[in-house]
């Protein structure tokens, strides 16, 4: 079957003050297939986006849409072009219910009010055509990150959308989850929907995606087909160069015990947790979402209360109860979500890394302003975070470099334990070799980092050891020459009449 051409972006160019932000760049997007952007952090997909979602405008080249020139000047205009984009931010009303999220200023009226019956009676129409099994009437805030993803798309496809931009869609979602949305996802190719998806994880692409087109620095690189490519040509395409030392390994011998847990339980559902970390090592934490490892490492830097078990710092009995004791005893957190537990965005690089040592550069009502500049540079040039200056407002940064960010504030505070939650989610294939070399060269300093994963590549590269949780406890702990991914997965899915068997 012959494929239509709904899409069609040609020399797109678009300047910001200072900036070439996209030179000459061209996509092109055909009926009924998953066409992939890929490209590192700053590359310009987003702004390529945004132009063709009319939030902001092009300054040369043209857009064709089944055919016939596009003006788009406003958001308005892309959706009455058949245009809809998902963020990877949703952008959902949590206190409004999915029939008001979808309909949002299109709501059925009748007698000067809203008709409710209509609007839940339209809304369950277009849920069921995709056997979602959703109450229109059910606040936002109720449904999973999954079912407020199923509901972004239904609001989507509601303005009978032939273009579908997805961004970064799996980023939150279980692999159960996953696999939801891509028969969703197949369901629309078959309508003969066009789908540009955005993602930085590789393993997708063969998944789910015809085509991929690659960008770097504001220029189209190239498209390719799919099942015509692999990894390394798409990464060698997106970085430049060829990524040899992608996972950076050298293994210490693993003789110091550096932290001792025992019977940890936080009385609700962790149970039983107990593991060992030793001096220079990377133990990884693996687990389907839910498994509780967030809450493990919450409860080991104060965060949550700890109510059974026992904590033991470099052979001494440990008592933490909030995140300063924490601290002085070494530890040091990278949380899962950057954005929301870790950064100020609206401050600059200087602000947000030093914010976790403010005594060495402020006494009283005093600061130091040259120590906090030469704090805030240091750590800037060991992490090598891409920014023009130290006032540079963190919100602005790549992904990347917003995490090497808020890693180079833990470290500032030298710590002995550093615990990485999910340290590359959300980050381009060039970071995270950076970010994989940054760990590296850590350890062997004789720092010992804990990193929950849930990109098994990752966790079997990366790691010394690997604990498995599930259900709130510990399924199972495999050494380096034990790990691959059907072992993870089998600990992982564990059911509790399994666990300690």
């Amino acid at each position: 079957m012959s494929q239509q051409t709904l899409l069609e972006m040609e020399s797109i160019k678009k300047h910001f003050p200072g900036v070439l932000a996209l030179n000459n760049v061209s996509l092109e997007v055909r009926s009924g297939e998953v066409h992939a952007l890929l490209g590192e952090n700053g590359a310009g997909k987003s702004t390529l986006i945004k132009i063709l979602g009319g939030i902001y405008s092009l300054d040369e080249g043209k857009i064709f849409i089944e055919g016939s020139e596009a003006h788009i000047r406003n958001v308005h205009d892309s959706q009455l072009l058949g245009v809809s984009v998902i963020h990877q931010e949703l952008v959902l009303v949590p206190k409004m219910t999915v029939a008001e999220n979808i309909f949002l200023g299109r709501e059925p009226v009748k007698n000067g009010v809203v008709d409710r019956k209509t609007l839940n009676d339209n809304t369950r129409g277009l849920l069921q055509n995709f056997d979602l099994d959703i109450d229109p009437d059910q606040l936002v805030e109720e449904l999973t990150i999954a079912e407020q993803q199923m509901v972004e798309i239904t609001k989507a496809l509601s303005f009978n959308s032939r273009i579908l931009v997805m961004d970064e869609p799996t980023s939150s979602l279980s692999d159960k989850e996953v696999d939801f949305l891509f028969s969703i996802i197949r369901r629309l190719k078959e309508q003969g929907v066009g789908i540009i998806y955005i993602s930085h994880r590789m393993s997708e692409l063969q998944q789910i995606s015809d085509r991929v087109t690659v960008m770097r620095d504001g220029e189209y690189i190239g498209t390719v087909n799919t099942a015509e490519t692999d990894n390394d040509q798409l990464i060698a395409m997106m970085v430049g160069r060829q990524l040899t030392n992608y996972y950076t390994r050298t293994y210490n011998e693993l003789n110091e015990k550096v932290l001792e847990v025992k019977d940890l339980g936080d009385g609700r559902f962790l149970n039983n947790i107990s593991f060992d970390l030793y001096k220079g090592e990377i133990l990884g934490f693996a687990g389907l979402v839910g498994a509780g490892r967030s809450e493990v490492m919450k409860c080991l830097f104060g965060l949550d209360p700890i109510e059974t078990g026992k904590i033991r710092v470099n052979g001494r009995d440990a008592a933490i109860a909030n995140p300063s004791d924490a601290m002085d005893l070494g530890f040091a957190l990278v949380p899962e979500s950057r954005k929301e537990e870790a950064l100020f965005l609206v401050q600059n690089v200087k602000f947000n890394t030093s914010i976790k040592v403010l005594k060495e550069f402020i006494r009283g009502i005093f600061v130091n302003e040259g120590k906090e500049e030469q704090i805030a540079e240091e750590y800037i040039n060991k992490m090598s975070i891409k920014t023009p200056s130290t006032m540079q407002t963190v919100g602005n940064l790549s992904g990347g470099n917003q995490q090497k960010v808020v890693i180079g504030r833990w470290l500032a505070t030298r710590p002995k334990i550093l615990i990485l939650d999910e340290p590359t989610r959300g980050v381009d294939v060039g970071a995270k070799a950076e970010i994989y070399a940054i760990m590296n060269d850590l350890v062997k300093q004789g720092l010992s980092i804990i990193m929950i994963s849930s990109e098994l590549p990752e966790v079997i590269n990366m790691s010394d050891r690997v604990m498995v949780m599930a259900g709130g406890t510990i399924t199972g702990c495999l050494n380096r020459d034990e790990m691959d991914q059907e072992k993870i997965m089998h600990l992982a899915t564990q059911h509790s009449s399994e666990q300690g068997e």
